[in-house]
């Protein structure tokens, strides 16, 4: 089987940081708006580079969202930045009037994202934005897996015209993407051929099934992995392909399976070809305060979760 190995680990907030200075030097139009958490979001470089373009909005997230809005009719390219708790649920009721309703063409940036925010606890560990955004009408949804792809999605992202919620997070984390990819919204990634069983996974996840597919071969499992970065528009060819070949599927995600990209995957194989599913995500929950090692071990979302969930489906077939 195919083997992935990594060099090193990064946050991948660091990988918005780096693909935004890069937009910051080749494209006039890309604007900044944080709300107090320029370090967090790693937009330091950018405003040093471009502090005409960098708005400070502070703790007034709703605010940010409608400038950004303002800003579009003008022919500007705004990029928020906050957690995804405060991009998201804050101010649910800005992006769907403001930004979604008119398909504003807004970067909404969101770092802290899921269970790994850590020790912040529950109040900041959102587990719903992928829900709450893919039913916005519209709405583009990307959920990047490491530093690389994360840089490669934030410079793509400002090329395509509507709105965008791009999703990531501050753990560091293995980086086994290529560093000179294209990135290419809604298109999965196939990361190993298999014939027993798929797994698709996003984000913080997706080295996880990988690391899964390796015990799963010790064990004489042949397992396909998929890196669905996109979860909105979702690549249901990609999907449809690979659960011809193997009869099964497991979804891996660092969100509520209520919502997340578990039940998109469920609607498309309801639609054209039903096949056993197994979820790995949180359990219609709250997280907690904890490193994010402990939480992924808790909250059932890690290598062995992932393993456990695709030997559960494979006997389902």
């Amino acid at each position: 089987m195919k083997t992935n190995t990594y060099t090193e680990k990064k946050d991948t907030r660091s990988g918005f940081g780096a693909g935004f200075t890069e937009l910051g030097r080749t494209n006039p139009n890309v604007v900044a708006l944080c709300a107090d958490l320029i370090g967090s979001l790693k937009m330091d470089q950018f405003i040093k580079e471009n502090p005409e373009r960098f708005f400070q909005v502070g703790i007034a997230e709703a605010n940010m969202m409608g400038i950004a809005a303002g800003m579009t009719i003008g022919g500007k390219i705004p990029f928020t930045g906050t957690f995804a708790n405060f991009s998201t649920g804050r101010v649910y009721d800005q992006i769907r009037q403001s930004i979604a309703y008119s398909g504003k063409n807004v970067k909404i940036c969101a770092s802290h994202a899921g269970l790994t925010l850590g020790e912040d606890g529950a109040t900041h560990q959102i587990l719903e934005d992928i829900g709450l955004m893919k039913m916005l009408p519209g709405m583009t949804v990307i959920n990047t897996c490491d530093y690389n792809q994360t840089k490669a999605a934030t410079i793509a992202i400002a090329d395509h015209k509507g709105p965008v919620y791009l999703r990531f997070g501050r753990p560091a984390v293995p980086i086994f993407t290529p560093e000179d990819q294209t990135f290419e919204i809604g298109k999965a990634v196939q990361l190993t051929e298999g014939t027993d069983v798929t797994i698709v996974a996003t984000g913080h996840l997706v080295w996880e099934a990988l690391e899964a597919s390796k015990v799963l071969f010790e064990r004489g499992v042949s397992a396909e992995v998929i890196n669905i970065h996109t979860i909105k528009p979702l690549d249901d060819k990609a999907i449809l392909d690979s659960v011809a070949k193997t009869g099964c599927i497991v979804t891996a995600e660092e969100h509520n399976y209520l919502g997340g990209l578990g039940e998109s995957v469920s609607r498309v194989l309801a639609k054209y070809n039903p096949t056993p599913q197994e979820f790995v995500a949180t359990n219609d929950t709250f997280g907690e305060s904890g490193t994010p090692a402990q939480l992924m071990d808790k909250y059932g979302l890690n290598s062995d979760a992932i393993v456990k969930a695709s030997e559960t489906v494979i006997k389902r077939k």
